[in-house]
């Protein structure tokens, strides 16, 4: 019996692919040259981890250490509360918001009057698009004890009281505030993969005697989940970045609620420019958290795999 023959594709070079797609690698020129300006070419500025710095003679110049900054970092009280501050803080609003524009995607997705699911998508979507320097003002005019909640509560014969200044009720305002904000935002998503799913599944299960529930479980679940797994990875990827919401903290807490609200990033903020200390110790902490989030990348991402789903690599 005659071998079959086997038909092998030319190689064709690097250059020559990049000839025939120009169009295509011009289009992602910008990008890739936003991200060697504004990510890789700084990051230079990691050796200050390992460094005493020093302004007369600059990053390079400054005398090397080791690794004396992590070492400090390991037996430093306040860090160890801003870093338990921002475990706490970020799961809470992951645990707290993360199921709820899912929820709100299938609602609205099960308003029949398109005019009517597009006028509550975008009242809710609104907020996502105004700064946390603004939201904040509006908060605490609102939370500060001359403010419309204080009103009600004297109205009532309670005693004023503001939240943004009370220790056990600064937490929830954050939550309260960030899925007020983000969830029409975060809906978006989802209610693309809703829209995705063949709709005839629906009418044919609707035809079969399947009610709303047997629809949302054996229709829309299957082809929300692997949106759902993807979202959660990066979610717990940015943990201990975006979970803290650093723009929503900064503007919102004051010395009274440092103990539970000081986290990663406004630590690093407070103690580079409030007060003084070392650059170095301070990308030492940034290190840390990055190492973290990558860690909490890669655990998520295998977890998910082992479930059946696709990671994101």
């Amino acid at each position: 019996m005659a071998d079959p023959v086997t038909v092998r594709t030319p190689k064709r070079s690097l250059g020559k692919a990049i000839l025939q797609y120009k169009y295509f690698y011009l289009m992602v020129l910008p990008i890739l040259i936003w991200y060697a300006l504004f990510s890789y070419a700084p990051m230079y500025g990691v050796t200050l981890a390992f460094k005493s710095f020093n302004y007369s003679k600059g990053i390079l110049g400054s005398p090397w250490i080791g690794i004396d900054h992590f070492q400090t970092l390991l037996t430093d009280p306040d860090f160890h509360k801003a870093f338990w501050n921002t475990i706490i803080i970020s799961l809470m609003k992951l645990l707290i918001h993360f199921p709820l524009p899912i929820i709100l995607a299938i609602v609205l997705y099960e308003f029949s009057k398109t005019k009517l699911r597009k006028f509550f998508q975008t009242i809710l979507t609104f907020p996502h698009f105004i700064s946390w320097v603004v939201l904040a003002g509006i908060i605490i005019n609102i939370l500060s004890k001359d403010g419309i909640y204080n009103q009600i509560i004297m109205l009532f014969g309670g005693n004023p009281n503001s939240p943004l200044v009370d220790e056990g009720a600064f937490r929830p305002v954050l939550y309260i505030t960030h899925v007020w904000r983000e969830i029409g935002w975060d809906s978006i998503i989802y209610l693309a993969a809703l829209s995705g799913i063949n709709p005839e599944l629906f009418e044919a299960a609707e035809v079969d005697g399947a009610n709303r529930f047997r629809r949302l479980i054996n229709i829309a679940w299957p082809g929300l989940k692997s949106t759902v797994a993807i979202l959660l990875i990066l979610q717990v990827g940015q943990l201990l970045t975006h979970g803290s919401s650093f723009e929503q903290i900064f503007n919102l807490y004051s010395s009274p609620v440092y103990s539970v609200a000081d986290t990663i990033d406004t630590y690093i903020y407070r103690s580079s420019f409030t007060l003084g200390t070392d650059f170095g110790y301070m990308t030492a902490v940034g290190i840390v958290k990055s190492v973290i989030s990558l860690v909490l990348l890669w655990t998520a991402n295998t977890i998910t795999k082992k479930m059946g789903e696709e990671g994101l690599y």
